[in-house]
C-alpha cells in the first residue's frame, strides 16, 4: 500500500485527477470505477477540466459506480445516479450507457445485485476503483461486519453513516436506510484502487486500515490484501500513521 500525503484538498484532487486521466489518455476504452460524497468532487472537476481545456476524449470509456440508495430515483437529487450527472457525466463525452450505477428502485434485489456483479466481471473487472472511507471505516457501502461480504449486496446503513450523510438532506429522517452495494469481490477487480481521504475526521479510519489487523469491524482493512492501492490523502487524515 502506497501513500501520497498532500497539503490540502486541491493537491489531492489534482493528483488523483492526473492520474485517472493518464489512464484515459493510455487506455482509451478503460473502465473507472467511480465513487460518491464530497470527497472525489474536486477530482471530478479536475476531470471536466481536462475534458473541455485538453481534450481529454472519455467516448470509449466506461464506468461502474459502487452503490446507489435504495429506494431513490435516477431523478432524486440525493441520488447517487443524479450526483454523477451533476458532477461529471453532464459535462464530458461519456455515453450514457457507457455508465453505470446501481437501479435503487428495483424490486428484485438479488436479481440486480447478481447482474451488477456480472457486469464488472464482463467488463474484465475496472482498471481503476476510486474508493472513500467512512469515519467508521466502511468502504462504498460496506459497514463493519462480523464478515466481509463479496458480491453486490443490499445493506442497512450503519447510524454512523446516516449521521454523516445528514448533511446532503433536508433532515436526517429524510436519509435512506439502505443502500444497494458493490461488494469486495468486484471491488477487488480493480487493476488499481485510489483511495481518497481529507479531514481530520478520517485519520483514525485511515491508521487502523493501514496499521490494524484485517477486520470486517473495519471493512476497509482488507485494501491490505490488495496488491496495488495508493491512498492519497489530505496531511490531516494521515495524522495517526
Amino acid at each position: 500500500m502506497h501513500v501520497i500525503s498532500c497539503l490540502d484538498y486541491a493537491e489531492m484532487s489534482r493528483k488523483t485527477a492526473r492520474i485517472i486521466a493518464a489512464l484515459v489518455q493510455l487506455k482509451p476504452h478503460c473502465v473507472l470505477g467511480l465513487a460518491t460524497g464530497s470527497t472525489p468532487v474536486g477530482t471530478y472537476k479536475e476531470l471536466i477540466r481536462y475534458h473541455l481545456e485538453e481534450d481529454l476524449d472519455f467516448s470509449n470509456v466506461t464506468t461502474v459506480n459502487l452503490d446507489e440508495y435504495y429506494g431513490l430515483g435516477p431523478e432524486h437529487e440525493q441520488s447517487y445516479r443524479c450526483f454523477m450527472q451533476r458532477n461529471l457525466f453532464d459535462h464530458i463525452n461519456i455515453p450514457p450507457e457507457n455508465t453505470h450505477v446501481p437501479d435503487g428502485l428495483t424490486r428484485d434485489v438479488a436479481r440486480t445485485c447478481a447482474e451488477y456483479d456480472n457486469l464488472v466481471a464482463s467488463l474484465g473487472g475496472t482498471d481503476i476503483q476510486l474508493v472513500g472511507i467512512g469515519d467508521n471505516g466502511h468502504i462504498a457501502f460496506n459497514e463493519p461486519n462480523t464478515v466481509f461480504v463479496a458480491n453486490t449486496h443490499l445493506v442497512d446503513l450503519d447510524e454512523d453513516t446516516i449521521k454523516a450523510n445528514a448533511r446532503f438532506f433536508a433532515s436526517e429522517g429524510d436519509v435512506p436506510r439502505q443502500a444497494i452495494t458493490m461488494g469486495m469481490r468486484s471491488i477487488f477487480s480493480a487493476k488499481l484502487i485510489l483511495l481518497l481521504a481529507s479531514g481530520p475526521n478520517k485519520a483514525s479510519a485511515i491508521a487502523r486500515m493501514i496499521k490494524g489487523p484485517i477486520d470486517p469491524q473495519l471493512p476497509a482493512s482488507i485494501l491490505q490484501l490488495h496488491p496495488n492501492v495508493v491512498v492519497i490523502a489530505v496531511k490531516e487524515a494521515l495524522a495517526l500513521v
